[in-house]
């Protein structure tokens, strides 16, 4: 088991990508806080699937786009586990609206969710590690969206290509803590935040022309990415965004 004993928190991982993270890692070994925000019925679905998988954890609740919470979040889930191995910032959400219209208030929630928080979350995990003489890993979920222009979503384009900068700025400043950090840049996938197009045979249609491999991608395979970069195979991998899309990127127009 390449995880195995390994304690690993995932955040947003009450559904979707999140949740397939959570599973794979814990069918691998590893031991997970499931972190969402708020305690409900999916975040303890995840943790059933966790122990499903022959592994254990826990449930911690906490909105990641204050800073306050996020250093609670560390705390609380060192306090419930031991401590903290890998960090896999996958919390994300987004707000459609032309770039005219966007609202300060949808502006600061993708960008307190999206970027704030992975920041000031990996910030509270490598003080973690610092003060227990560890090295670790850091996976932050980002979107093909950190390269790829997507009108409309300027918010949530800006949020993954400040992700982006983070996660090479960091890869260097860390190293020498012995901590590495990378993205893994879904394109599209079948997960809830995509429900609307998923509904709209027109629309996918269209992104799909879009993909060369001509499909949408399983949240396991998004997972499977996580995987290799949070274990030992991935040791002397840092600073760099792996793209899990199908080959979208690089023959994408718009249509």
């Amino acid at each position: 088991m390449r995880m195995k004993d390994t304690v690993v928190l995932v955040t947003g991982s009450a559904q979707g990508i999140g949740r397939a993270i959570a599973i794979r890692l814990a069918q691998e070994g590893a031991r997970i806080v499931v972190e969402d925000r708020q305690d409900n019925a999916m975040a303890g679905q995840t943790l059933d699937s966790v122990r499903a998988a022959g592994s254990d954890g826990c449930v911690i609740a906490g909105d990641v786009g204050s800073v306050e919470n996020d250093r609670a979040i560390i705390e609380q889930a060192v306090a419930k586990m031991g401590r903290l191995d890998v960090l896999v910032n996958n919390a994300g959400v987004e707000r459609r609206a032309p770039f005219l219209d966007v609202t300060e208030a949808d502006y600061d929630l993708v960008m307190n969710v999206n970027l704030k928080g992975a920041f000031f979350l990996t910030q509270a995990f490598v003080k973690h590690l610092r003060d227990t003489q560890r090295g670790g890993r850091i996976v932050n979920v980002s979107s093909v969206h950190e390269e790829l222009p997507f009108p409309h979503f300027a918010s949530y384009c800006a949020s993954k290509g400040g992700m982006k900068m983070m996660m090479r700025n960091l890869a260097i400043e860390l190293a020498p803590l012995g901590i590495t950090v990378n993205n893994v840049a879904p394109g599209a996938v079948g997960t809830p935040i995509n429900q609307q197009l998923l509904a709209n045979k027109a629309q996918l249609e269209a992104l799909v022309a879009n993909i060369p491999l001509g499909r949408l991608a399983n949240p396991s395979e998004v997972a499977n990415a996580v995987l290799f970069l949070a274990s030992p195979e991935a040791s002397y991998v840092t600073g760099t965004t792996l793209f899990v899309d199908g080959g979208l990127l690089w023959n994408y127009a718009e249509q």
